[in-house]
């Protein structure tokens, strides 16, 4: 029997930082999550912000650029280690670095936080359900998580789009795993049930890479990407693109 363990980047960090963070992918990513966070109520002053599973910092980084101090936790001490070299390099000092999990920050932590950021971790868990509640144990009552997750639902219609229809069928199970591509995609529906059995309300969803991953010419991702963007972040709130990216963003209230 396989156990599932929570997984760390360390190894690869470099790789994902060229593959993940460097390309359309991720920039446009960063672009529709800065565009959601930008309207909280709670960014409108200096605060405290918990970012956890922070990776390589970039939302962090922005947002302690803005005067925000973000306290930055990950289990891979080399994603947190090019963190604080971008940091160090932008001269950002609004900004603190914890080698931790989720699980030990949760049990030992005593301080809350206003604003929690949890982008594209859920995914990597164990037991993300579990880790839901987790999270709204460092927030304070009507604190606001941000939480992104690879999007269960929007993998099976691009993977039957592109023909993978065995792979469809096999519920997405495969002897050799891409490192760098989620193996454990999350049902939208099922998150936000864990969400509202923790305490949470859902303030808002958006789909992040509604179109960028359809497109017939991935060439045109890098070509015309002003304009992709500029699309993503017209309709990426709507229905039904929202539920087709590929990544969930839901913005939650602590009750």
């Amino acid at each position: 029997m396989t156990i599932k363990t929570d997984r760390s980047f360390d190894g690869i960090a470099t790789k994902f930082q060229h593959n993940i963070y460097a390309n359309t992918k991720g920039l446009l990513r960063q672009q529709v999550l800065l565009r959601d966070l930008a309207d909280l109520n709670v960014l409108q002053q200096p605060t405290r912000i918990l970012d956890v599973g922070a990776g390589q910092g970039q939302i962090a980084l922005a947002l302690a650029a803005q005067g925000h101090h973000v306290h930055l936790t990950d289990i891979s001490i080399e994603m947190l280690q090019i963190a604080q070299q971008a940091a160090t390099a932008q001269q950002i000092n609004q900004v603190s670095f914890e080698h931790i999990g989720l699980a030990a920050l949760a049990s030992s932590q005593t301080q809350q936080y206003s604003l929690i950021l949890c982008h594209a971790m859920l995914e990597w868990l164990a037991e993300p359900e579990t880790a839901i509640a987790q999270l709204k144990k460092l927030l304070q009552p009507g604190g606001i998580l941000s939480l992104m997750f690879y999007n269960k639902e929007a993998k099976r219609f691009a993977n039957i789009v592109y023909g993978n229809f065995d792979y469809v069928a096999a519920d997405f199970k495969v002897k050799k795993k891409v490192s760098l591509n989620p193996q454990h995609p999350l049902s939208p529906a099922d998150v936000l049930s864990w969400c509202r059995q923790a305490g949470f309300t859902l303030m808002s969803k958006t789909g992040v890479r509604c179109f960028h991953d359809y497109l017939r010419e991935p060439a045109q991702q890098q070509s015309h990407f002003d304009q992709l963007l500029a699309l993503e972040l017209q309709y990426n709130r709507t229905e039904p693109y929202a539920s087709l990216g590929r990544y969930q963003h839901f913005l939650l209230q602590s009750d």
